[in-house]
């Protein structure tokens, strides 16, 4: 910098505006015009490809009611599809292995936001604002010797 600031009078002042250096989101597909996308939940994996369609949304090779049975796991793979207004838009078809079907279900909601993010890059802010880009960290603590699971001891007795 040219000028030196000394006080936040200067700062307001100051010819030299912040750059805008925000990334550009752009479309992200593959040679068959679908975009992929990656989600992640506990120690499930979900691949998802989103392409333009009639709304079928099939998890290995299954319909997904069939698969989610639960209505809370099929209204939680649902939330940002139906969050960005495109519930019959995009045809969504989705590996996922590892952990059990609540894990599941979060990987695939990660991953359809993500792959949505990817088609239609406007999509983001929505999505972000509900939540549903933010990979959710936590995972089940490890077991510990000396204690009975992750922190829970043996039983205390005096005698």
């Amino acid at each position: 910098m040219a000028e030196t600031i000394n006080s936040l009078e200067d700062l307001g002042t100051s010819a030299a505006a912040p750059a805008n250096n925000a990334p550009v989101h752009t479309q992200k597909l593959d040679s068959l015009g679908r975009a992929y996308a990656t989600g992640k939940r506990k120690n499930a994996v979900a691949r998802v490809w989103i392409k333009p369609g009639k709304g079928t949304l099939t998890i290995n090779g299954r319909e997904f009611s069939k698969y989610f049975a639960r209505p809370v796991l099929q209204l939680i793979v649902k939330q940002p599809i139906v969050a960005s207004e495109r519930l019959d838009q995009y045809d969504v078809n989705v590996t996922v292995a590892g952990g059990g079907l609540s894990g599941q279900a979060g990987a695939v909601r990660h991953g359809i936001s993500k792959a949505l993010t990817y088609f239609e890059p406007a999509l983001r802010p929505v999505l972000k604002k509900g939540g549903f880009l933010t990979r959710d960290s936590r995972v089940v603590e490890r077991k510990k010797y000396g204690k009975a699971k992750a922190r829970r001891s043996f039983q205390f007795s005096k005698r």
